[in-house]
């Protein structure tokens, strides 16, 4: 299904926006007394809707005890034994599981305040000894509630996925794409050369989001990556070639692209085949009119 982007000003207007949803979700949630699953991306795409989140948080004052923070993937090193992997250790600045335990779930939980936060056992990252048992244990759960999912820049990998990864892979063992590990260098600019980036990671396939994800939400900011917004807008189904493609077929599929990515889109140019002056969120004076 081809997904009509959602417009907004800047990546500090798209964050505001996708952390009311979330929010509105833990809040639904509660209400249930059920648990809620974010599913979630390291790096820099999302760190504008986390802090937004946590905004959500405070002002709201959400308990966050029946939130989980499901991460997408991880970062592994040789294990033990010939052909075993391990996670890399989580002090480290590229850590996902670090990452989401700092800078997620630490930062909403400081928002939430004492006894209120994410519960330790509520940061799930999939296991380089078993990646299969990730995929159950989120179809156990019921699946994530709302998936933030972001593009790379220059090859469309989506989590861990490269370029050419069939429509059927489930959480495994990944060798990186070279084009992949350039990208996370620029995310991780403290590993300063190639030669450092990790050459593996476990992470989930592009299966695991199509069939786990409830609503999948795709987030394209940033002139760089103009091209990944069109290629996303522009896909009706899934293509091996630019793999962050599969939101296309995920339910529920949001496209939320700022101006600057928004120049392969026409610019809300209403004569565009993409998009029309409708898809401005309109909530954002910038944008109304």
């Amino acid at each position: 299904m081809r997904i009509r982007p959602t417009l907004f000003t800047d990546a500090d207007a798209l964050g505001r926006s996708l952390a009311a949803e979330i929010a509105d979700g833990i809040e639904a949630a509660n209400s249930r007394g059920r648990r809620y699953l974010l599913g979630c991306p390291g790096g820099r795409s999302a760190m504008t809707t986390y802090a937004a989140l946590a905004d959500q948080v405070c002002i709201r004052r959400l308990d966050l005890s029946r939130l989980v923070i499901v991460m997408m993937d991880e970062y592994v090193e040789a294990g033990p034994t010939r052909g075993s992997f391990r996670s890399v250790p989580d002090d480290l600045a590229h850590s996902c599981r670090g990452f989401g335990r700092d800078v997620i779930a630490g930062a909403l939980s400081a928002a939430a305040g004492p006894g209120r936060g994410v519960r330790e056992d509520h940061l799930w990252v999939p296991d380089p000894a078993d990646p299969a048992a990730y995929d159950r244990q989120l179809a156990a759960a019921g699946g994530i509630d709302l998936f933030i999912l972001a593009s790379g820049a220059s090859d469309g990998h989506v989590a861990f996925n490269p370029p050419g990864t069939p429509a059927e892979a489930v959480t495994r063992i990944v060798p990186l794409a070279q084009s992949t590990r350039q990208d996370n260098l620029v995310t991780f600019p403290h590993l300063r050369t190639l030669d450092r980036v990790p050459t593996h990671g476990v992470g989930v396939g592009v299966a695991t989001i199509r069939t786990q994800a409830r609503r999948a939400v795709m987030i394209v900011h940033g002139a760089d990556k103009a091209r990944a917004a069109a290629r996303v807008a522009a896909a009706d189904r899934y293509d091996p070639a630019w793999p962050a493609t599969i939101v296309s077929e995920c339910d529920d599929p949001g496209l939320y692209v700022d101006l600057a990515a928004a120049v392969g889109l026409g610019r809300g140019d209403p004569a565009h085949p993409l998009i029309g002056r409708e898809e401005w969120h309109h909530d954002d004076p910038a944008t109304s009119g």
